[in-house]
């Protein structure tokens, strides 16, 4: 019969071992033919048998061809699919690696899984619809879905109230779902801070952008002005600077100045000439003959 869950680390349910599910996670065992409300037939009852015996003795592969055997003799058996889902999982850790498609018609677990979910629902007792899904519940702890488990292992307990297995297992998948909430919800509380960190530098920079343009508009404000200053200086000096072939004012002023000291030279000299011929002329009308 199924032990309760002991492994506090579980791997996933791909490749399944018979250390994982039979030792730590108390995989339910092949079913017996003893179940009174589920009618089998000699010929099935005969293959479900040899099935488990080869199940008994870890010859896995032979005990899934007793069960399929089982099920062409009575394709519906109820029986008959759960032990060979049980078969298919403790087939699981040998399946060699193969490709995507392949691995999806072909792995155990899948198969398994399918087999065991349509049991679940479909099943005519309470007692195998409870294993089936307390099978599934391992399944989903294994690949780490919490919530899922503990959906299972709850359905389980609802067809089988006396499943103390199931309880133990439904605890220990609240704990790790509850872990699995908390952990989440730091991830997204890291996310979000790294989400406004980001923002503020995404912030800071632009503002730092914003900084550097206005501080490089002032310099070229700055630049223009000083451009502009220079170009007025030089226009002021280029307009004070004679053209070729005219003075300076400065220039014409010395001209005119020199011009003026000349003709008050001439006047003067004039002035004397005329002095001195009219001194002779007094001196002739005065002289004696």
């Amino acid at each position: 019969m199924a032990r309760p869950i002991q492994l506090l680390h579980p791997k996933s349910a791909v490749r399944l071992t018979l250390l994982l599910l039979l030792a730590c996670f108390g995989l339910t065992a092949p079913a017996a033919n003893t179940e009174p409300e589920i009618s089998t037939t000699k010929q099935e009852r005969n293959h479900i048998r040899q099935g488990n015996r080869h199940f008994a003795d870890k010859q896995y592969a032979e005990a899934e061809v007793a069960y399929r055997k089982a099920l062409e003799v009575a394709p519906g058996s109820p029986l008959a699919q759960f032990n060979l889902a049980t078969a298919l999982l403790m087939q699981a850790g040998n399946q060699p690696q193969t490709t995507d498609k392949q691995k999806q018609q072909n792995d155990p677990v899948q198969q398994a899984a399918q087999i065991l979910t349509h049991l679940a629902k479909n099943a005519p007792t309470a007692d195998l619809r409870s294993k089936a899904n307390y099978d599934l519940g391992n399944l989903a702890f294994l690949s780490e879905q919490y919530q899922q488990a503990v959906e299972l292992y709850k359905q389980a307990l609802r067809n089988n109230p006396d499943d103390d297995q199931a309880r133990y297992n439904l605890r220990l998948a609240q704990l790790k779902l509850k872990d699995q909430q908390n952990q989440n919800k730091n991830q997204d509380k890291n996310k979000d801070q790294n989400q406004d960190k980001n923002k503020d530098q995404n912030k800071d920079k632009n503002q730092d952008q914003d900084k550097n343009q206005d501080q490089n508009k002032d310099q070229n404000k700055d630049k223009q002005d000083q451009d502009k200053n220079q170009n007025q200086d030089q226009q002021n000096r280029q307009r004070q600077q004679p053209k070729q072939g005219e003075m300076s004012s400065q220039n014409a002023e010395q001209v005119l100045k020199a011009m003026q000291n000349q003709e008050d030279a001439t006047k003067r000299k004039v002035e004397r000439v005329q002095a001195q011929e009219q001194q002779r002329e007094r001196s002739r009308t005065n002289h004696k003959w």
